[in-house]
């Protein structure tokens, strides 16, 4: 076969491939919250629930505890066993509850941090009944041999990435130096991760890319107003991901928590106070209100990202 004829095969192959499926997966966090008595049933509900959407997998963003429960090794092993009850694979980033709290019940947060690094991310694998493969920082960029928990996998050309942001400002102001240190050193590997995303996404043609952190990193100071970036979160964000977001072409999906209240939107902003038409949110349920939410993507659609919650039955429901 001649170069032409090959290259006519080629243009042929390419128009003859099926487009790339829609999907869904389950996103939630900040839970559960206080005694496995009282709040492990609803939140086992929930998890059944998921279970019955028959998702690829789930993103927990953050805060399996609330911020005063003491941070045994116990703890820890009670949330991974809910972790291994999803049918499918779930994918976990942490939030400021899992450690950096831990001081306010006598536990040190760096060492809490340590734990939580080695029991939940010792593998380049998920957590859930049907793990999968994912990529860590740890294991990329030697430099962040520390970030194993920053985390990057595939699914149906949509390229997917979690980064490890806290709540309430990312430790940026902490009154222990040596947790802004930490923070300080996170957020250099959060827009390392942030950058190759995008540059990964680019070199690959993904179709869109999602991304999940814990940390809530909007402020509201007048209603009137749009949000501003908290500090902490300007050189993960303000920096980083949203003139990344703006200059590529791809559909952007953001999803965290933090702060317990349902909310999709187009909330940011460039430099000259645009809106970034490609960049979208999702912030997760939280306690009391113990529910999840199912996304829905299709780069294809207008918009790209759907949203439909799964209402625990077990749990407050806001709509009342």
């Amino acid at each position: 076969m001649n170069f032409i004829a090959a290259l006519a095969a080629l243009v042929l192959a390419a128009a003859a491939a099926p487009a790339a499926a829609a999907f869904h997966f389950v996103a939630l966090g900040d839970m559960p919250y206080g005694a496995d008595a009282i709040t492990g049933p609803a939140y086992r509900r929930l998890i059944e629930q998921i279970n019955a959407e028959r998702p690829p997998f789930s993103i927990h963003v953050g805060d399996f505890k609330d911020g005063v429960t003491a941070c045994s090794d116990e703890l820890f092993e009670r949330q991974r066993g809910y972790f291994q009850l999803f049918d499918s694979a779930l994918v976990f980033t942490p939030g400021d509850n899992d450690w950096s709290d831990c001081a306010r019940t006598g536990s040190d947060p760096l060492e809490r941090l340590t734990a939580l690094r080695q029991r939940f991310f010792g593998q380049p694998a998920s957590l859930g009944q049907r793990p999968i493969a994912v990529e860590r920082q740890s294991d990329l960029m030697p430099e962040f041999e520390r970030q194993r928990e920053n985390l990057r996998w595939w699914h149906q050309g949509v390229l997917f990435a979690t980064f490890h942001t806290i709540g309430p400002d990312n430790n940026a102001a902490h009154a222990m130096p040596a947790l802004r240190g930490e923070s300080t050193q996170r957020d250099a590997a959060n827009i390392a991760w942030l950058r190759a995303a995008f540059t990964l996404a680019q070199q690959r043609r993904a179709r869109a890319l999602v991304l999940a952190t814990q940390g809530d990193m909007l402020r509201y100071v007048d209603s009137r107003l749009p949000p501003g970036v908290r500090p902490g979160f300007h050189g993960s964000i303000t920096r980083t991901l949203l003139p990344l977001a703006e200059a590529s072409a791809l559909p952007v999906l953001l999803v965290h928590g933090d702060s317990h209240r349902y909310i999709t939107d187009q909330p940011f902003l460039n430099d000259r106070g645009q809106p970034i038409a490609n960049l979208w949110r999702l912030q997760v349920f939280g306690d009391p209100k113990m529910h999840a939410v199912k996304v829905h993507v299709d780069p294809d659609a207008a918009p790209p990202f759907g949203f439909t919650p799964i209402w625990n039955p077990l749990s407050p429901d806001p709509r009342r």
